[in-house]
C-alpha cells in the first residue's frame, strides 16, 4: 500500500510505526538520497546513505484519487451526516444508475419515483447526480411514514430543491404519483414491498427500474411448509441453507417474471458484501426481450417445481400457461389490490 503523508508529526508517527515492525533490513528512497538500514542480531542499527542514482523520481502524488460520481464535498453529505460507508453506498448506487440509463441521457424532464424511500439519502443522491449530468429530474419519494415525509421535505428545502423533489406519505401500492415515472427506484424495500414496487413499475410501464431487495421472508416461509422436490432436499435441509436459497429463488423468479413482461433484466452486485449482505441489485430496462414466451415457460417451470406462489405473481396480470399466447401489451387485465379486490391494469 502506498500513502502520501505531509511532513511533520503525521510522517514521524508513520515512520515510528514502521520501525516497530520486526524487519531487519530497510531500503528508503527519497528525491535526493537512498538510505539502507540494517538491524543486527544485537539490535545495533547500521545506516548507509548514498546520493540518489536517478535524477527524476516521477510525480510525488502517487496516491490514487478515487473518482466519485457525486463529489464528497456535495452539500448533501453534510446535510445527512454521511460517513465513509454511506458515501461508498451512494457511489455504488450512482454507478448502477449510470449503467442503467442510456447514453446520451434523455433530454427534457425525467420523472423519477423512489418507492419506500426511507430517509431518502439515495433519493437526493439520484437527483444531485442527474442534475450534474444535465438532466431535468422531477423526483417523488414515497414512504409510509408521515414523519419521514416531513423530515425529507424539510431536507429538500434545506438543499434548495423543494420544487423538483417532493415526498408523499402512503403505501407503495396506493401512494399518488403523477405523471407515471420514467425511472422507478426501490432500494432495500423489505420482503414483499419489493414485489409491490416492481408490480407498480410494470403497471406504469416505467422505462427503467432499479431494485435492491432486502429480506426474503415470503418464499422462505413457503419453502418451510412443504418438502423440497427431489433430489433438491439437501438445498434446504438446514435453516441457513433454506434462507439463502430462498433469497436466490425469490430474486430469480422476480427477474424471470420481469423478462416475461418485456424487461431486459441484469442481476448484479450492488455493493461489496463487507458493507451490507443485502447487496443484490435488479437492473431492468423496458423492451428488447427476444422471446417473452420462453421467459414465461422458464418462470412457470420454477414455480411448479418448488410449489411456491411469489407475491409479484399475484400483483401482476395473470399470464396464460406456457402453451398459450402471451397477454398483449394493450390488453387490460385484473390485478388484485392490497385488500384482495380487483382493479383493471395493463402489463
Amino acid at each position: 500500500m502506498t500513502r502520501n503523508l505531509p511532513p511533520g508529526a503525521p510522517a514521524e508517527a508513520a515512520v515510528d510505526q514502521l520501525l516497530a515492525e520486526p524487519f531487519g533490513n530497510w531500503h528508503v528512497e527519497t528525491s535526493t538520497s537512498t538510505l539502507q538500514l540494517r538491524v543486527t542480531k544485537k539490535g545495533t542499527a547500521q545506516v548507509h546513505r548514498s546520493t540518489a542514482d536517478r535524477a527524476d523520481t516521477g510525480p510525488g502524488d502517487h496516491d490514487r484519487a478515487k473518482r466519485y460520481l457525486l463529489d464528497p464535498d456535495d452539500p448533501l453529505f453534510a446535510a445527512i451526516g454521511a460517513n465513509a460507508a454511506k458515501r461508498r453506498q451512494v457511489d455504488a448506487f450512482l454507478r448502477a444508475l449510470a449503467a442503467t440509463l442510456p447514453d446520451p441521457l434523455p433530454t427534457g424532464p425525467l420523472h423519477v419515483v423512489d418507492l419506500g424511500c426511507g430517509n431518502a439519502y439515495l433519493t437526493f443522491a439520484a437527483y444531485r447526480y442527474l442534475i450534474a449530468c444535465g438532466v431535468e429530474p422531477v423526483v417523488t419519494g414515497v414512504d409510509v411514514r408521515e414523519d419521514q415525509r416531513r423530515r425529507n421535505t424539510a431536507l429538500a428545502d434545506q438543499l434548495g430543491c423543494a420544487g423538483q423533489v417532493r415526498f408523499v406519505a402512503g403505501t407503495i401500492q396506493q401512494a399518488p404519483v403523477e405523471p407515471a415515472p420514467d425511472l422507478v427506484l426501490a432500494l432495500h424495500a423489505c420482503d414483499t414491498a419489493t414485489d409491490e414496487a416492481l408490480a407498480r413499475a410494470v403497471d406504469w410501464q416505467a422505462r427503467w427500474v432499479l431494485a435492491a431487495p432486502c429480506c426474503h421472508h415470503d418464499i422462505a416461509a413457503q419453502l418451510r411448509r412443504q418438502p423440497a422436490p427431489q433430489p433438491y432436499g439437501p438445498l434446504v435441509s438446514a435453516g441457513i441453507l433454506r434462507e439463502r436459497f430462498a433469497d436466490v429463488l425469490t430474486d430469480t423468479l422476480r427477474a424471470t417474471l420481469l423478462r416475461a413482461y418485456g424487461y431486459r433484466v441484469d442481476v448484479v452486485e450492488f455493493i461489496d458484501s463487507q458493507h451490507t449482505p443485502r447487496n443484490l441489485l435488479l437492473r431492468a430496462r423496458r423492451g428488447g426481450v427476444p422471446d417473452r414466451r420462453e421467459q414465461h415457460r422458464a418462470y412457470r417451470a420454477l414455480v411448479d417445481q418448488w410449489a411456491v406462489t411469489p407475491r409479484l405473481q399475484t400483483l401482476l396480470p395473470v399470464l396464460p400457461d406456457a402453451a398459450g399466447a402471451m397477454v398483449p401489451d394493450a390488453a387490460p387485465s385484473t390485478v388484485p389490490d392490497a385488500a384482495g379486490a380487483t382493479a383493471v391494469s395493463r402489463p
